[in-house]
């Protein structure tokens, strides 16, 4: 019975200390004003953004960052770190940080263009100069969690996208959860406008007496209440 009762023991904490640790710290990205925070807790650690040279600076390192233009966005939502890899790629700069993002590969990095940094100027990834984006790494880790805030469309200058099949970002995601609500789609909420996604469209139009057109236009997304 003593051995059994090891035994049990044993494995108890095997799986306890087995189980990866849990990040401490987070990251908040802010599109509009383009800033980048890491906080523990609530309490800021860290903040990266574009104007370096505000006042309130004391023991809170301000830095800029570079976010998606308009036509290729940084995605929008809640995601986590994935992959964490020193010189990852040619032009990504000397760190690399990948989101958990559905519809594509997008993270933070470094880069080799540390004169474009301060606008939205990257291919929807997080752009930081080199000896910051170390830093940053040396913060997180492998799960930890990054909120990125700002318009749906990824950009503040525009105020919505006709959505196509073959379209991807957060409002194809939150037009499938609509969808989905209603009882329409069946697919997985993935931000990937797929032909499921197209055939649930189709049904939503033709449900809500809307120009039946496959896509999302304007119209759709009021109809929807997800622009006003």
């Amino acid at each position: 019975m003593r051995l059994l009762i090891c035994l049990f023991l044993v494995g108890v904490l095997f799986c306890v200390c087995s189980q990866p640790a849990l990040a401490k710290n987070e990251i908040y990205i802010n599109l509009w004003d383009r800033t980048l925070k890491v906080q523990d807790k609530g309490k800021v650690i860290k903040t990266y953004r574009i104007n370096p040279d505000a006042q309130n600076i004391r023991a809170i390192k301000q830095y800029r960052i570079g976010p998606g233009t308009k036509d290729t966005p940084t995605p929008v939502g809640i995601f986590t770190i994935v992959v964490k890899k020193k010189n990852w790629y040619n032009g990504f700069g000397s760190r690399w940080m990948q989101l958990s993002v559905p519809w594509g590969t997008f993270g933070i990095h470094g880069t080799n263009k540390p004169y474009s940094i301060g606008g939205y100027v990257s291919e929807g990834c997080i752009r930081m100069y080199d000896q910051q984006v170390e830093e940053l790494y040396e913060l997180v880790d492998i799960g930890t969690k990054v909120t990125i805030d700002g318009p749906l469309t990824g950009h503040p200058d525009v105020t919505y996208r006709v959505l196509v099949c073959g379209s991807r970002g957060a409002l194809v995601k939150l037009v499938q959860h609509h969808l989905q609500a209603a009882g329409f789609y069946k697919g997985e909420c993935n931000g990937i406008f797929d032909q499921l996604t197209e055939k649930a469209v189709v049904l939503y139009q033709k449900q809500q007496k809307l120009p039946v057109t496959a896509q999302i236009h304007y119209e759709d997304l009021l109809r929807m209440g997800i622009i006003e």
